[in-house]
């Protein structure tokens, strides 16, 4: 009944639900074997300080430098480029953390900016820059949004909600992944952490996966590596196709990479007009089943300051729902920048 409200608000009189369909023809290629290496964790393999890097006295003051300069010399923050500045030290921090982003866990958490010392815009240069010492940051929305503020704005979620504007728990899933070139990683830089909740976890797919592979038949995990419906929530030039038809799992004999959101799955299916086919939701339901299990998370309360990223094509992240603090000031805000080094800056990519 939920679902046919949303539709009814969604979609205006007689109108039609075209489907852009990024499927490729022929059988796909399927990882039939357990996947290896530092990607591969869960709690009891992954030490308390895996990913996790500090920021030392050294990357301070050239930050510290960085924001002097900038009150000196004023200069719009999109505008603003490692390239310019002499940061040697937060340099080699973000190297690493592209490293193990790369070749590691997965993810990290980077321990801390001290955003007491600065403005908001101040904070907001600060990660810009060091965003931009990971990749190259990409629009996060079809207006074009490059750093975005992701804090509660009282509206209910729905098929055309974005959940990173309401107060709800949000299952594990992938940013941007109803889109046609979802970003390689995704950071969140914390200003203001929420009075209570708000917690945040992450998962590595390739550890669910081995796990899906252990558990289930074969005939199951090959159904990710068929197409299911994704809702675009209407991010997309008026009058393009508002579901997207994607596979969750991809695999090029090396990565594989993975596009999840059970919201926008069975939202796409319903603005379509479709069901889900009984064995494709079976499939979905065996992945968040495994991936609900408290051993294959990591989990952690955002620190004010602290910054995280996370591959997100091998880990899935999520969000308990919170409550803000009563002054306006104080509710939970974090900074989001969408990463990826390939194809276009634009949405779309």
């Amino acid at each position: 009944m939920e679902m046919q409200v949303e539709r009814s608000r969604d979609l205006a009189e007689g109108e039609e639900v075209a489907i852009l369909d990024t499927s490729k023809p022929g059988k796909p290629l399927v990882r039939a074997t357990p996947l290896t290496g530092p990607i591969v964790w869960d709690q009891d393999t992954l030490a308390p300080e895996d990913g996790k890097l500090h920021i030392d006295e050294n990357c301070l003051a050239e930050i510290d430098a960085f924001v002097e300069d900038l009150r000196r010399n004023p200069l719009p923050t999109l505008l603003l480029t490692p390239a310019d500045f002499p940061m040697p030290a937060c340099r080699a921090l973000m190297a690493s953390a592209r490293g193990i982003l790369q070749h590691g866990v997965g993810f990290v958490v980077l321990d801390k900016v001290p955003v007491q010392r600065y403005s908001q815009e101040e904070c907001r240069a600060i990660y810009w820059m060091l965003g931009q010492m990971v990749g190259r940051p990409v629009a996060q929305s079809f207006d074009a949004k490059m750093i975005y503020d992701v804090k509660d704005q009282g509206r209910a979620y729905s098929t055309s909600v974005r959940g990173d504007t309401t107060r709800k728990d949000q299952n594990f899933h992938t940013d941007n992944n109803y889109n046609l070139c979802p970003p390689h990683y995704v950071a969140l830089f914390c200003l203001h952490p929420a009075m209570t909740g708000g917690i945040n976890s992450i998962v590595s797919f390739y550890a669910v996966y081995n796990e899906m592979l252990r558990r289930h038949p074969i005939e199951l995990v090959e159904r990710l590596y068929r197409p299911y419906l994704a809702n675009r929530q209407r991010e997309h030039f008026p009058g393009d196709p508002m579901v997207l038809n994607r596979p969750l799992f991809t695999y090029d004999g090396e990565w594989l990479d993975c596009k999840l959101s059970r919201h926008q799955t069975l939202s796409g299916y319903h603005l379509a007009g479709e069901t889900l086919d009984p064995l494709g939701l079976q499939a979905l339901d065996a992945l968040e089943s495994i991936m609900a299990e408290p051993r294959w998370n990591r989990e952690f309360f955002f620190e004010r300051g602290q910054i995280q990223i996370v591959d997100n094509r091998r880990c899935g992240h999520r969000r308990t729902g919170f409550v803000d603090y009563p002054e306006p000031e104080r509710k939970r805000h974090l900074l989001r920048l969408w990463l990826r080094d390939t194809g276009r800056r634009s949405y779309q990519g």
